[in-house]
């Protein structure tokens, strides 16, 4: 279950993720990419002010749908095993990154 390790490099927690997972979170951030290049080309054909409004309301969207995924990754996986491990500072960790989360 792809627990966090340190970096060697930047002394930063890491995580190894299952290939499906690696997969899932790559193509929404695929897409999402392929979303922001519509919106510069939008700006670039001097698009319509809505028009690039809207498309950037599902950027927005997009950003959120992958954020609360790898949320509810990290939960099942990181968070869970290390309450299991009594490492029970995971939670207050947890509810910094929500704070952050809903600036």
């Amino acid at each position: 279950m792809g627990e966090p390790e340190y970096c060697s490099h930047c002394s930063m927690k890491t995580k190894e993720r299952p290939e499906e997972e690696y997969k899932k979170l790559m193509n929404r951030l695929n897409r999402i990419e392929g979303q922001v290049r519509g919106l510069k080309g939008m700006l670039e054909r001097n698009a319509y002010c809505t028009d690039i409004l809207v498309q950037s309301s599902a950027v927005s969207a997009a950003l959120n749908a992958f954020n609360k995924e790898l949320l509810a990754d990290h939960i099942r996986t990181c968070v869970t095993q290390d309450i299991r491990e009594g490492r029970d500072e995971v939670i207050d960790d947890l509810l910094a990154t929500l704070q952050k989360l809903m600036r």
